[in-house]
């Protein structure tokens, strides 16, 4: 993992354990003053919900998890523009774009926002300027989100095939703290000066591979002339797999989308083409289930022990059950809860197996509330890694846990990712082919591994 995170030295996480980092209310500000409510309108007494034009289904088509960064990472923008780049899981004819200021202790304030498809054959921060297209929120081009709000754009009319990328270019007029972010993006980034929205080109004067801002797009067909249909929007669900760095793409080579729920995406695109599930990726780089970071104090952790998130308990209404279309979840958590204890959570936050356990049930419960299917994946073996995750004690937890998950019946399914990566003749070691190295997470070819380990009967 330290490969993975050394880059983010460079935003004040230094030490040994940095290596670990692996609608709502919104205000339109066209204008200062703030235009009164419109009334609602009322339908004529012989119409009926019958007559009215069904909605379209939005579903999530590319998702990430916020989290807030700790007090040492200093970043802001002041009259600069974001240019971040996504790539799609399903494709549709109307998109929409979701933002958030979820972790902001003051306003935030958007100038301008556009979306667009990358140039062909150009790099990232190249736009197609037939494909650009101004982001209005409640038909106002500019915006101020609450401080803990998220913010949803309204629907753009925009082809975005399955698989492709998408370009979202946002101008921040105001000094604004980079307090909302996902901290390992795995995609370059870029930041210029001034409002260059607009611009299909632009010259960075920096660049990054974290996505600021930018929680989610989903997809819906057109309504005028099924525009999207082709892609199966109008029919399709998501899959939302929660996890921690092994799902985040830890090690995975950055730029390629190698992340295990992206080649899920692949598969269900070859097996169901237009009908292909949307993939929505809520891994973050040191997650627990059970406890928010708690870097002891004085330790390195604190420079970058922020970037972990929300536990999984805490942050599952936002980042499962909120999600657009969600119909399917895969959790693939506990190995942080086991492996943070005494290197950069104090030892009182130490879990067993019967802990573990009972956070899971929880999610199956909240999960099952909200009519999502529930699939859980075994933890995946770690000894010898070089993090100091692993002891006889947590071995055996991780053993107890995975015996559970195959055999209690109590998720809708298991997958069974231990099995799929282990070593057959020491079981407790990643197979050498699939470790990237730290004897944690995978490669990419231990990622497409894992992504095949997942029964597709699933998630039909």
């Amino acid at each position: 993992m330290r490969k993975h995170l050394a880059r983010l030295r460079t935003h004040r996480t230094g030490g040994r354990f940095a290596a670990l980092l692996a609608g709502a209310l919104l205000v339109a500000t066209a204008q200062p003053t703030t235009a009164a409510p419109r009334p609602a309108p009322t339908a004529p007494a012989s119409s009926s919900v019958a007559h009215r034009p069904a909605r379209p289904a939005w579903t999530g088509t590319w998702a990430t998890a916020p989290t807030q960064t700790p007090a040492s990472d200093t970043t802001a923008f002041e009259d600069q523009t974001l240019r971040q780049v996504v790539r799609v899981s399903i494709g549709g004819g109307r998109v929409r774009i979701r933002l958030s200021n979820e972790f902001g202790d003051r306003p935030l304030v958007i100038g301008e926002a556009r979306v667009a498809r990358p140039a062909a054959g150009g790099p990232d921060s190249r736009i197609d300027p037939r494909t650009d297209r101004p982001l209005t929120f409640g038909g106002h081009a500019s915006v101020t989100i609450p401080a803990g709000a998220p913010l949803l754009s309204d629907p753009v009319d925009l082809r975005v095939p399955a698989g492709s990328d998408l370009v979202v270019s946002i101008h921040l007029p105001e000094r604004t703290a980079g307090s909302t972010l996902h901290a390992f993006a795995q995609r370059q980034n870029y930041v210029a000066s001034g409002n260059v929205t607009r611009h299909p080109g632009i010259e960075a004067t920096s660049t990054n591979d974290r996505w600021y801002f930018l929680t989610g797009v989903s997809v819906a067909p057109l309504q005028a002339d099924g525009v999207g249909r082709a892609e199966g929007v109008d029919r399709s669900s998501a899959v939302v797999t929660l996890g921690d760095s092994i799902t985040d793409g830890a090690n995975t080579e950055p730029g390629a989308d190698h992340r295990w729920p992206d080649f899920l995406a692949q598969r269900l695109r070859t097996a169901y083409g237009p009908y292909a599930r949307g993939v929505l990726n809520e891994g973050v780089s040191g997650n627990r289930l059970l406890h928010d970071p708690s870097p002891p104090a004085g330790s390195d952790a604190e420079n970058f022990a922020a970037y972990f998130g929300q536990s999984a308990l805490r942050r599952f209404d936002r980042d499962v059950a909120a999600q657009p279309g969600a119909r399917h979840l895969i959790v693939l958590l506990g190995v942080n809860d086991l492996g943070h204890p005494g290197t950069v959570a104090p030892e009182s936050e130490r879990v067993s197996a019967a802990d573990l356990i009972d956070a899971h049930r929880q999610l199956i419960a909240r999960a099952h509330e909200r009519g999502l299917k529930a699939y859980g994946g075994t933890i995946l073996p770690f000894k010898g890694d070089t993090l100091g995750f692993y002891s006889p004690a947590n071995e055996a937890a991780r053993t107890t846990f995975n015996h559970w998950l195959r055999t209690s019946g109590e998720y809708d399914g298991v997958i069974d990712f231990d099995k799929a990566l282990r070593d057959p003749s020491d079981p407790q070691h990643l197979l050498a082919r699939y470790d990237s190295g730290d004897h944690l997470h995978p490669n990419d070819a231990g990622a497409e591994a894992m992504a095949k380990a997942v029964p597709l009967k699933f998630l039909r």
